[in-house]
């Protein structure tokens, strides 16, 4: 095998009151029900995922908690590296606002699938746009650096998307089209031919 083989998981659930709210980078805490309610997904992800194998993490603790959590559902352990560049698309200074206060602040018409269209730059923030080059480069770099390996990525749904649309060279509106769970499982390669989408939003033990 030729290819780097890249196996992205988006973190475990936030919790409730984080999702009343527009996140993005902010660090909030993990939903301790759902951890503990969603148990059989950790064990399958530990058993599905490859090993040996090369772990990333973002700076922010809902990608760390949900790496620790598949390594107690059985995983050997590990220790993952930080790859600030996989973090989610900052929303500036729109976070931490309620949804409903979202729409009077928009400058661009609202995507049929997510709160911001894929041009729309928060104010203090970044576009989908911007998130895609950035995801893109840093998958590039993992590339280099992990020739024919394995390498495990906990991140983000924007992260994700971004990935998926950086491999099939699809914009930024296009990619938010894309369907990307808690603790799904999202597969790309990159050999010398180029990149490859393998399998997007697979759930564990499915």
């Amino acid at each position: 095998m030729t290819e780097t083989r890249f196996w992205l998981i988006r973190h475990a659930i936030v919790d409730e009151n984080a999702r009343a709210m527009l996140y993005g980078v902010m660090d909030v805490p993990l939903c301790e029900t759902s951890l503990l309610e969603q148990a059989p997904m950790y064990r399958a992800l530990a058993a599905r995922l490859p090993r040996p194998a090369a772990w990333k993490i973002t700076p922010l603790s809902r990608t760390r908690r949900t790496a620790e959590a598949i390594v107690g559902a059985g995983y050997p352990a590990i220790q993952p590296e930080l790859e600030p560049d996989l973090i989610e698309q900052s929303l500036g200074e729109w976070q931490g606002l309620p949804h409903a206060e979202l729409p009077a602040r928009l400058t661009l018409p609202k995507h049929a699938f997510w709160p911001l269209a894929g041009h729309e730059r928060p104010p203090g923030g970044e576009t989908m746009a911007e998130v895609i080059e950035r995801v893109g480069s840093a998958l590039e770099r993992l590339a280099v650096r992990h020739p024919e390996e394995d390498v495990v990525i906990v991140s983000h749904g924007g992260t994700i998307r971004a990935a998926v649309a950086y491999c099939l060279r699809i914009g930024p509106d296009n990619a938010l089209h894309l369907t990307v769970q808690n603790l799904s499982l999202t597969r790309l390669e990159r050999s010398p031919e180029g990149w490859r989408v393998v399998c997007v939003n697979e759930l564990p033990g499915y």
